[in-house]
């Protein structure tokens, strides 16, 4: 594993992620690594360009940014032939596939992480023709994500999706949709204030939100809230700290390997933080599916 690229997202982190950077490519070539550097300028730079760094003969990719550049990069091995082992360099707002799998965040521990070439092959979710390796949502407060301005994000980070879900929530308010939502597992047809597909327990910096998934066990966990009033709402949210929400009344949660989710309303799709169309939404795991360097 001599031949690495980077593909920067430079919005992420800003001048401390490019000190990062820059210590941890001194480290490789010095270490007798080459070195390739790619920067993203708009969105989809990202994903075509893992999808040309497959056809030349490097050895990993290093994504260097938040969740969607690490989506995006994802997006391009998916959709190559050679499937490139990857791996991520946070330096993004939230960060839940990096956090879940304990990446290293400092230059020297990650040029060690490297050196060992410790290689697993976790799953990949798909919603309809898009892929995510962490999350696919709907409903209540998943469009903050995207919404939320990226020169806001940079500045103040995480607070920014809290500033903008209680704006969301002021213009939006508490509404619940008819959704029908089908698997082997659970099938029902009911208002629904918010489902969550999802790959591993880490969604937008809450470590406990599907908290049995595993990225290893060929299944993606899925979290419906029912409709329900403010109080039981806060008391939901209050408890996906510890991940006791699943217990209460107005939550069903289970896995499965593929779901099926439609409604008749306009329901957009959050896919890893980013826009992801509009329901109905056919989301399914794929097993094994992306080689990650841990």
């Amino acid at each position: 594993m001599k031949k690495i690229k980077f593909i920067i997202n430079p919005a992420s982190g800003r001048q401390s992620m490019e000190k990062k950077i820059d210590s941890l490519c001194k480290m490789l070539l010095d270490d007798g690594y080459i070195v390739g550097k790619y920067f993203t300028q708009k969105k989809y730079d990202a994903m075509f360009e893992a999808m040309h760094t497959t056809k030349d003969d490097f050895d990993l990719i290093i994504a260097c940014g938040g969740d969607g550049t690490v989506n995006e990069v994802v997006k391009g091995i998916m959709n190559s032939r050679d499937k490139l082992p990857m791996t991520i360099f946070a330096g993004g707002t939230v960060n839940d596939f990096s956090n879940y799998l304990e990446i290293p965040k400092t230059a020297k521990k990650f040029f060690e992480m490297i050196k060992k070439e410790k290689i697993v092959e976790v799953d990949i979710g798909k919603a309809n023709d898009d892929y995510f390796v962490n999350v696919a949502a709907g409903g209540l407060l998943t469009q903050v994500a995207y919404q939320a301005q990226p020169e806001i994000k940079a500045v103040i980070g995480r607070m920014a999706y809290y500033l903008e879900g209680v704006r969301e929530l002021v213009n939006e308010g508490l509404e619940p949709v008819m959704m029908k939502i089908e698997s082997e597992e659970f099938t029902s047809h009911e208002d629904i204030m918010l489902f969550v597909v999802s790959n591993s327990s880490s969604i937008g910096g809450f470590m406990h939100l599907a908290p049995t998934a595993d990225v290893l066990d060929g299944l993606l966990d899925v979290v419906l809230i029912k409709k329900a009033d403010v109080a039981e709402l806060a008391n939901i949210f209050l408890n996906v700290l510890t991940g006791h929400h699943i217990n209460h009344p107005k939550v069903k949660y289970f896995k499965t390997k593929s779901v099926r989710i439609t409604s008749d309303e306009d329901i957009v799709v959050d896919v890893d933080g980013e826009y992801g169309g509009k329901l109905p939404a056919q989301l399914m795991v794929i097993p094994k599916g992306l080689k990650i360097l841990v």
